[in-house]
């Protein structure tokens, strides 16, 4: 084994909503572990929507021998819910969880006690010390309701200060933009491992509509790429292999800290570019 293949590979997971899904997913993680990911994160809905499903697949991760992690969503919600929650963590022996602001939920009116997510990691070491290796979101791109990129960036060096441990960034397809982004978070005195999130291209036109929603870059040679494809799933799958799989080469050789890969509750796409990489 090369010391390239020891990169440290994560994955993140959803939910599943019907006991097909939970099978389904079971059978994805099983195929999946062949990347030995270091931990599998688990999304987490806005409100607590998927609050149970997210704790229930956290659990069949641990019960699987690998470190499941919790999201952990902070809008909309209290100090007494967050403590409340923050023990059940620590008394299932969960170390790790990923500490997120989250989306208002509909009905709401009020963000709750936690407005942004540098005040849930405060409050996150204001109570365990030092118990959990807490990760933040990153957005080399720009948080899509972020008022300018530098009020974006400082709003991660606070994060990152109030006690991250590491982060993990939006997907992106353009590797200049998240150099940019490290760069100027160290210039800023963040010195906490910023992993890049892996999105593998397998179906256009919901990669366009995640991408709107959260403010990742299509660039336009593979947007056009994808719109001449049509319907044609494999050459979609084809192509979107390539891409992504340079991709990652190119991060891997240029020697970030780690691979975090948005799955999706597949497992073909992540193992073909592990695979293809050595990384498997």
């Amino acid at each position: 084994m090369n010391s390239k293949s020891k990169l440290p590979l994560s994955l993140e997971f959803f939910p599943p909503k019907t006991p097909e899904g939970a099978e389904k997913l079971a059978a994805v993680r099983r195929a999946l572990y062949a990347v030995r990911p270091q931990f599998c994160s688990v999304t987490y809905g806005a409100g607590g929507s998927t609050q149970e499903g997210t704790w229930a697949t956290v659990q069949a991760i641990r019960a699987d021998g690998v470190e499941g992690v919790p999201h952990f969503s902070c809008l909309g919600t209290t100090r007494a819910v967050a403590r409340t929650t923050l023990q059940q963590f620590k008394d299932a022996g969960v170390k790790r969880i990923v500490a997120l602001r989250g989306d208002l939920p509909s009905g709401y009116g009020a963000y709750g006690e936690f407005r942004y997510a540098s005040e849930l990691v405060e409050f996150i070491r204001t109570e365990t010390g030092d118990h959990f290796h807490i990760e933040v979101a990153a957005y080399p791109e720009t948080h899509p309701q972020a008022k300018s990129p530098q009020a974006d960036l400082l709003a991660f060096a606070i994060k990152a200060k109030a006690g991250a441990s590491s982060a993990i960034t939006q997907y992106f397809y353009n590797t200049d933009a998240y150099f940019r982004f490290v760069d100027d978070a160290h210039a800023l005195g963040v010195d906490i491992d910023i992993v890049p999130g892996i999105m593998p291209i397998t179906n256009s036109s919901q990669l366009i509509r995640f991408s709107e929603a959260c403010g990742a870059e299509i660039p336009r040679w593979i947007r056009r790429r994808l719109e001449a494809f049509g319907d044609d799933r494999a050459s979609i799958q084809s192509f979107g292999l390539d891409v992504v799989t340079d991709l990652v080469d190119q991060l891997r050789t240029a020697g970030v800290p780690g691979l975090h890969f948005y799955a999706m509750n597949q497992s073909a796409p992540v193992l073909e570019i592990c695979r293809r990489l050595g990384l498997a």
